[in-house]
């Protein structure tokens, strides 16, 4: 196991330094990261305080800073110090002022500015903390994104995902003693996406999920004939309403969003 530290240097909060690391980090095995977050860094002097503790855990220097001298300060000190500093978003930049014929505005934090994308994002997310596990269904015409589901199949997180990113997402448990209500196949506006995941798999998570509650788990939630005819009942609701279907069986939450909105976009005719 290799043991890495890593400095996050930004002027902003440091999201998106973490994601670039957090994306970059994943391509290589057996990899210890000890990330050291330092957001908000706007003077030398704030710069210079913390000099000393990243010399304290020598490792890779990752930094967004929009001031010159402030990033000369840092390149020089790490320099001196004789760590490597890297500035990931310097590719990126630097060709788009080439093809746009333009200079960088070096604004700090630009991309967390409270435009209309960031208020439309914070309302998808209300909208779907208020429109979880089949509440709200009077609202549904209005969601974006529809999520139908057996328990556990990851419905309630991938919404929380897709709210992030700013599609108001409802989700609705599909159960076979209770039927999802009539008004859902009525529904126009949002995108309704079928989410499905193997018996096998689903029987290992349910399982688990009843040992962490401290639970007997041997019941019909994870008998194998149940859960197969629980999983049939829902592939057979969405393939008579020709909603797309999600196998979550491999995908991660991130993957599964990204297909979803792939979906959405096709619907939109944005792709």
């Amino acid at each position: 196991m290799t043991r890495l530290h890593l400095h996050l240097v930004s002027d902003s909060t440091g999201e998106t330094l973490e994601m670039v690391a957090k994306a970059a980090l994943a391509q290589f095995d057996d990899v210890e990261s000890m990330k050291h977050f330092w957001p908000m860094v706007r003077s030398e002097g704030h710069l210079q305080r913390i000099m000393g503790d990243i010399g304290k855990n020598p490792g890779l220097v990752l930094f967004t800073l929009a001031n010159n001298a402030i990033r000369g300060k840092l390149e020089d000190l790490c320099a001196a110090a004789g760590l490597p500093a890297v500035a990931p978003l310097d590719s990126v930049t630097n060709r788009l002022s080439s093809m746009l014929g333009q200079q960088m505005t070096a604004r700090v934090g630009a991309q967390h500015t409270l435009d209309a994308a960031y208020f439309a994002r914070v309302n998808a997310i209300q909208f779907t903390i208020a429109h979880d596990d089949g509440t709200g269904s009077e609202n549904w015409e209005q969601a974006d994104i529809i999520l139908a589901g057996v328990s556990r199949t990851s419905k309630t997180p991938t919404s929380i995902y897709l709210a992030n990113r700013g599609y108001k997402t409802a989700n609705i448990p599909v159960v076979i003693e209770s039927p999802p209500p009539e008004s859902l196949y009525r529904l126009k506006n949002p995108l309704v996406v079928g989410l499905v995941t193997s018996a096998e798999r689903l029987i290992q998570i349910r399982r688990n999920r009843l040992l962490s509650l401290n639970q007997a788990p041997e019941t019909d939630y994870v008998n194998q004939e149940k859960v197969a005819a629980e999983l049939a009942f829902a592939r057979r609701i969405f393939a008579d309403n020709a909603w797309p279907v999600i196998d979550m069986t491999r995908r991660s939450i991130e993957e599964a969003a990204a297909a979803i909105i792939n979906l959405c976009n096709q619907r939109r005719g944005t792709v």
